[in-house]
Formats: structure tokens, C-alpha cells, sequence
């Protein structure tokens, strides 16, 4: 089953007919070509399953002043919808989670070969999505002629007294362009035929739009503007934990060559003993897998600190300039990220030639996770 390191190119079904994992779709891809409506259905095929469903879209939109995300996810017993908002000179930030028992009012595609339109947020007792207002978000995701578009809002709970210094309202409304011929990473996870994972990280995208801060309308900076998509199907361990890093930029070849738009994707610990990884670099949309382990040198619990990620084909530091912390600790439960943002700088070998990248934004992460 361990053969990860093989490209598929042809549609295949994620899930065997008895609801385990197809061996034939162990490998990766330039291209979504899985089948994933086999996970959050038909679990009565399979004992032990429910609860183990994880299904998730979440996407990231980056300028040299602003960070955005959203996400809208289904875990079977729950869904964990967020917006959130970083403004890099203030070091203002918003985040806004709803957590909805038994993922009620979500929608997740099955496949994402079958194009996006998703939905999640606050509801109502009546099941409804809740409208704008203190403490609610809402995030939708829709397929466009020209890429993803993303729509979000949220607002911070309401307090007594005066707020503190940050952010009390979020929207935003951006299109993740994609090119023809703009390639992506899918990889399947192996970890046995009852759990494994199909994840499609996509960088380098530009992004176009706008964000609003407290009635203040920031338009998106065109060419400084970048997205990057984490899809994930699958059905996982109780007990995980994973590092991943992505970036997006510019990059000048010597002799003054036109620039490239480049975008990093790196990860570790989740793959160990797979035979898969999901390691690669994209260059103007033409994706260059990197079959080779990373190594990730990081002090934990000192999120300011250097990061190194490194292999014969990659040596780059990222220096901190914010530590996104989500932790949620219910004991049998809990979820503790560190989303590190910062600039990379180093150098990746693509296809024989030498990158050199100058503080590229992006970021690494520590997740450790009992979900």
C-alpha cells in the first residue's frame, strides 16, 4: 500500500467499495482527480468510523499588510467554522469561531473535482445560519469563472466597559484566481485500510478583492496578493500531530530574467512511515514535487524564535513576526496549534536550477491535536 511516491493521473475513487481505503489511490496528483463522497457516508459499512470523518476547506489570503483566513470543517461530532484577521504594522487582530454540535447546517462538497460551494457558521436554535452580530460568522466559498471566490464576516463577542485595542469587526470578499494549467498538490495519507488522508494544498494563487475593519475598505494590493488552499477528506487517528509550511511571492531569476510567482508547500510528522509526503514548490503554476524528507529545527514554546526547515533540496529559515495560538483544551478533546507567520529566506533547487528566496511571506506550524 506504501506507495506514495507514485503520480496518478487518471480519476480514482478515495474509498474501496467496503468503505476502507483504495489502494489504487494511494499516490499524488497535479490535478484533484479523487473521488472523496465515500467519507461522512455509508459509515454503517465499517465499524469505529464515525468520529473519525474529518472533512475540511480552508483557505488563507495574504498582503504585505493584511493576513485573512476562513475555514468551514465537519468532524462528524462537530463542525469548527473560523474567520479571522491579522493586520501586520498594528498587530491588531480578530478571531471568530463557531463551534455547532454534529456539524448541523454544513456543506461541504464530496468531491473537490466537482468544484466548491461551501458553507458553515453561528446557528440559530432554528438551525440557521445566524445573521451578522456579536460574537457570530459566517464563511461561504463558491467556484468561479476565474477561480475560488471566498466571502467571510465576523464580529467580536460583546464585552462590558470599554473593548480593548483590536479588531470588532471582519468582511472580506476575495477571488482566488487559478489559471488553466495551475497546478496543485493532492496526496493520499496511508496510515492503514480504516485510516487515511487525502489533502490538496494549492499556493502561488493571486487574490483580488477587498477586506473591511471596522467599516474601513482595504482593497487587496494587485500582484502583492496571494491565497493558499489546505482541502482535506479523510478519516484520522485519535491522536495526531503535524508541521506544515507554505508561502507565496515573487522570485527573480539572475541576468534579470522576468520574475516568477513561486509558491513553497512543506510538511512533516503526519507522513512518517506513509511513503507519502507533501512536499513541493510551484513555479508560475507548474508544480515540482520535492521527494525528500524535510527537517524542521524549531525550539518549541518559543514561537519568536528561527525556524529551519532543510533537505539536500531545501535550506530556509523563517523569521517570526507572529504566532497565530489556537488552543482549545477539553482534556479527552483538544486542539493546540501555533500558525507562525514571517518571511522565509533561503534557497530551493527546482528542476536542477537554484531559487533564491528573499523574505518570502508565509508560514510554519506545530499542531498537536486529540480530536
Amino acid at each position: 500500500m506504501r506507495n506514495g511516491e507514485r503520480e496518478i493521473t487518471t480519476p480514482v475513487s478515495l474509498t474501496a467499495p467496503g468503505g476502507g481505503l483504495n489502494p489504487d489511490a494511494v499516490g499524488w496528483t497535479r490535478r484533484p482527480l479523487h473521488d472523496t463522497s465515500g467519507i461522512g457516508s455509508g459509515d454503517g459499512l465499517l465499524p469505529d468510523v464515525w468520529g473519525r470523518n474529518k472533512r475540511w476547506e480552508y483557505w488563507l489570503v495574504m498582503t504585505p499588510t493584511h493576513l485573512m483566513s476562513l475555514t468551514i470543517s465537519d468532524v462528524d461530532y462537530a463542525s469548527s467554522h473560523t474567520v479571522w484577521v491579522y493586520e501586520i504594522p498594528t498587530r491588531r487582530r480578530l478571531d471568530v469561531t463557531a463551534i455547532v454540535p454534529f456539524a448541523r447546517g454544513s456543506i461541504l462538497p464530496p468531491s473537490l473535482k466537482d468544484g466548491m460551494r461551501a458553507r458553515g457558521g453561528s446557528l440559530s436554535l432554528g438551525g440557521r445560519v445566524r445573521e451578522p452580530g456579536p460574537g457570530h460568522m459566517r464563511a461561504f466559498i463558491d467556484s468561479d469563472d476565474t477561480g475560488t471566490r471566498l466571502r467571510a464576516d465576523g464580529q467580536a463577542p460583546a464585552r462590558r466597559g470599554s473593548a480593548p485595542g483590536g479588531i470588532e469587526k471582519v468582511r472580506f470578499d476575495v477571488v482566488a484566481h487559478r489559471a488553466p494549467n495551475h497546478e496543485s498538490l493532492g496526496v493520499v495519507v496511508p496510515w492503514s485500510r480504516e485510516r487515511f488522508q487525502y489533502t490538496v494544498k494549492e499556493t502561488a494563487l493571486p487574490a483580488s478583492g477587498w477586506v473591511e475593519l471596522d467599516g474601513e475598505l482595504i482593497e487587496l494590493p494587485e500582484g502583492e496578493s496571494w491565497a493558499i488552499l489546505d482541502h482535506g477528506r479523510g478519516r484520522w487517528p485519535y491522536k495526531m500531530e503535524w508541521n506544515w509550511g507554505a508561502a507565496s511571492g515573487w522570485v527573480s531569476e539572475p541576468a534579470g530574467a522576468e520574475r516568477l510567482a513561486v509558491g513553497l508547500q512543506f510538511g512533516g510528522k503526519w507522513t512518517d512511515g506513509t511513503g507519502s509526503r507533501e512536499n513541493a514548490v510551484t513555479v508560475d503554476g507548474r508544480l515540482y514535487p520535492i521527494h525528500e524528507d524535510i527537517t524542521w529545527d524549531y525550539e518549541f514554546g518559543n514561537w519568536e524564535a528561527p525556524w529551519h526547515l532543510h533537505s539536500p533540496s531545501v535550506d530556509l529559515r523563517l523569521e517570526p513576526i507572529w504566532d497565530h495560538d489556537a488552543v482549545t483544551d477539553l482534556g479527552v478533546l483538544a486542539m493546540k496549534a501555533h500558525q507562525v507567520f514571517g518571511y522565509f529566506t533561503g534557497t530551493v533547487i527546482v528542476d536542477g536550477r537554484e531559487l533564491v528566496i528573499d523574505r518570502m511571506l508565509g508560514f510554519a506550524e506545530d499542531v498537536r491535536n486529540r480530536w
